[in-house]
């Protein structure tokens, strides 16, 4: 029923939307039809400013007929547009090219209104009609750059490089006043003319220094880069780079400096003002027109790249001189290890390398540069640092038993002066500093070069040669306090001990061994107050030395008397007290000493004490004897236990007794090793050693 109702509806609605549709599609094809009749006779008369109006507003209409293009009349009126469009470019590249002749001067007057209004009608037409205005009136305005600055004039060659950037200054000067108001402003003509000037200059310079390569020189080369990039700095402050095909017209302008290095997040828009004064990467320059020249001067860098090369080997050389002439720096206490100066010099002249070739490329060349600052980091290490290092003497003086009783002649044991330990410290300092600022070097050259050579970028091999200075460093210092107090360590098994009366004072050997300490210890914690890790790596690497050396001449000391191992028990103690201290000894601030280091100490000490106890105590029974031995000790070594036989001074038949019921006794290894058993240092308690201590030294304070 609804359907009956509204049938005449529908219908009525339907002619209603056809009759509309005919209408207007009928008032376009009017709309058309004039507007194709007007566009041919104005395009006839040059009327440009109607046209330009006129041809959008028939484009416009003709979209509205593509599904009738069937009709022939339709088809017809469409032809006749691209016909008008194709005799518009035509009529307006010749209009161009009357002028702005190919041939001869650019005419200062013409019809410039017209050519305004041919360039509005350009816009509308196909974009290639546009390229070809602007590509044609580019080259002629570019025509007389050509012929000023050929290859064989004076003025083409770098010394004249200003010349060239002046010339163009002058160029868009002249542009401006003459036809700023007849391109449109979206044109960037200005800018497009400033960037086919740098890519024919670049051209150009890039031919005529391949040319005259041999006439570049170093100054003369970074002069002209220098020259260029502040060229490219002034085009980034004027232009926008809306014209170049890998940038957006709205990209907003930043700093300049394309070598900065860049602290900041990953990602670059989100930098903050404040952190506008850090260093930033030069991976994104914000300059667009950054290298738009300058990468011409990129094949010819090998010759700044051969100047640092032996500009730095003069550095070198110069820094081997001052420091034979002024010595090592001399440092405080309250300073620390006294760095050489040459070291800052020297990385302030790579830092400054470094950023004058990311200027010039981030490319080949600064991985040619990273190579030669690799040579100079080694030679620096090798020549002023290795190379300076004190040598030790073969002659060391030696100690006599009456020698030890005079601390002054024992005080001349030391092989190196106060001087050369401080040269020696000094140095150490240095192979630090340079260890963690090579480290920086390595980041920051990989930040500065491009992504696909970072991984050329390796300094691990010079960080292990600065590594290697200070170890040799630390070892030299070791080696000395050693031989320092290797003669007293003679004295001691050299000394009678068999014929000791009485248990004194502490030993001349110890009092040597001490002075040696005193003397040398201090400088040395002084001079590395600023890296205290290495000097408690030297005091554990002289324990470690010390203490067993210690202990083998302990076992040259034979026969031993009752008494005289109590006063060797006692010197040990007095050398254990010694060497725990020896962090902060001569200091007036007291500072723990690291745990590793006491560690050491307390372990290496005990067992010299232990030795000596089991020295003490009566052979027989010998079965209680050898008990209390590996109770003591807990050594399954055969040699070790006949040392301290020798050391009791037995009869070789009573040693051999022992030796077999050592072996007897001796306890199973629970996996085979030849380690003795785990109850080492569990009999004798510190308590129970250090009441032993007290014991013997009331004694002495008796006795004095």
């Amino acid at each position: 029923m609804v359907k009956e109702i509204t049938r005449d509806i529908k219908q009525l609605d339907h002619a209603k939307r056809h009759l509309t549709t005919s209408i207007t599609t009928l008032n376009h094809l009017h709309m058309l039809a004039g507007g194709v009749d007007s566009l041919e006779a104005m395009t006839r008369k040059r009327q440009y400013g109607e046209v330009a109006n006129l041809l959008q507003g028939v484009v416009n209409v003709l979209e509205h007929f593509h599904k009738y293009m069937g009709i022939p009349q339709i088809r017809q009126l469409s032809e006749r547009v691209k016909a008008a469009q194709s005799e518009l470019g035509t009529q307006i590249l010749a209009d161009f090219e009357e002028a702005f002749p190919s041939q001869g001067s650019k005419r200062s007057g013409g019809p410039s209104n017209v050519l305004r209004d041919a360039c509005l009608v350009a816009n509308v037409l196909d974009p290639r009609i546009r390229q070809e205005i602007i590509k044609k009136f580019i080259r002629q305005h570019l025509s007389e750059y050509l012929v000023l600055f050929q290859e064989n004039q004076d003025v083409a060659w770098l010394d004249k490089i200003d010349r060239r950037y002046a010339w163009l200054k002058r160029q868009l000067v002249d542009y401006e006043e003459k036809y700023g108001h007849m391109f449109p402003e979206e044109w960037c003509m200005t800018e497009r003319i400033a960037v086919e000037f740098c890519h024919i200059t670049r051209v150009e310079l890039a031919k005529v220094m391949r040319t005259r390569a041999k006439e570049i020189e170093v100054k003369l080369l970074l002069f002209a880069i220098q020259r260029t990039t502040n060229f490219e700095g002034l085009l980034a402050k004027r232009f926008t780079g809306c014209t170049l095909t890998d940038k957006k017209a709205d990209s907003p302008l930043q700093s300049t400096n394309p070598f900065l290095e860049d602290e900041a997040a990953d990602d670059p828009g989100s930098e903050k003002e404040e952190d506008l004064d850090r260093p930033r990467k030069p991976k994104a320059p914000d300059n667009p027109f950054h290298g738009i020249v300058s990468k011409c001067f990129e094949p010819h860098l090998y010759v700044y790249i051969e100047s640092q090369d032996r500009n730095l080997g003069e550095l070198i050389d110069r820094f081997v001189a001052d420091l034979r002439a002024q010595g090592p720096p001399k440092a405080g206490p309250e300073e620390g290890g006294a760095v050489l100066p040459s070291c800052a010099d020297l990385f302030v002249y790579y830092k400054k390398c470094m950023v004058q070739c990311s200027q010039l490329s981030t490319g080949e060349p600064m991985i040619a540069l990273s190579t030669i600052f690799q040579k100079y980091l080694r030679e620096y290490a090798w020549k002023i640092l290795s190379g300076n290092l004190p040598k030790t003497s073969s002659s060391s003086g030696g100690l006599t038993i009456s020698s030890l009783l005079k601390e002054k002649e024992g005080s001349e044991a030391a092989k190196f002066t106060v001087d050369e330990l401080c040269l020696i410290c000094s140095i150490l300092s240095t192979a630090e500093y340079c260890l963690a600022t090579t480290q920086q070097l390595e980041e920051k050259l990989k930040e500065k070069v491009d992504k696909v050579l970072v991984e050329r970028i390796n300094l691990t091999g010079e960080m292990d040669t600065f590594s290697t200075v200070i170890s040799n460093s630390i070892q030299l210092l070791v080696q000395d306090l050693d031989a320092a107090c290797d003669p007293a360590l003679t004295a001691m098994s050299k000394m009678p001990w068999q014929s000791v009366e009485h248990v004194g004072d502490q030993s001349p050997y110890v009092t040597s061994v001490i002075m040696h300490i005193k003397q040398n210890v201090p400088i040395i914690r002084d001079n590395l107050a600023s890296t205290r890790k290495y000097f408690t790596q030297f005091c554990i690497k002289f324990t470690n030395s010390f203490i067993p050396k210690f202990i083998n001449h302990l076992f040259r000391c034979k026969p031993i008397s009752m008494v005289g191992a109590e006063q060797l028990l006692l010197d040990t103690h007095s050398l254990k007290t010694v060497l725990l201290d020896l962090p902060s000894i001569g200091s007036q601030v007291h500072r723990k000493a690291p745990a590793s280091y006491t560690k050491i100490v307390v372990k290496g000490m005990t067992r010299a004490e232990m030795i000596l106890k089991v020295v003490m105590a009566p052979h027989e029974p010998a079965v209680v004897f050898v008990d209390n031995y590996i109770k003591l000790l807990a050594d399954g070594n055969p040699e070790t236990f006949q040392k301290i036989l020798d050391m009791k001074g037995l009869k070789r038949s009573e040693q051999s007794n022992m030796l077999d019921l050592f072996r007897q006794r001796l306890p199973t290894p629970p996996s085979g090793s030849d380690g003795g058993p785990s109850l080492s240092f569990s009999a004798p308690t510190p308590e129970q050693e250090s009441s032993r201590i007290r014991r013997l030294e009331k004694l002495i304070k008796k006795r004095l």
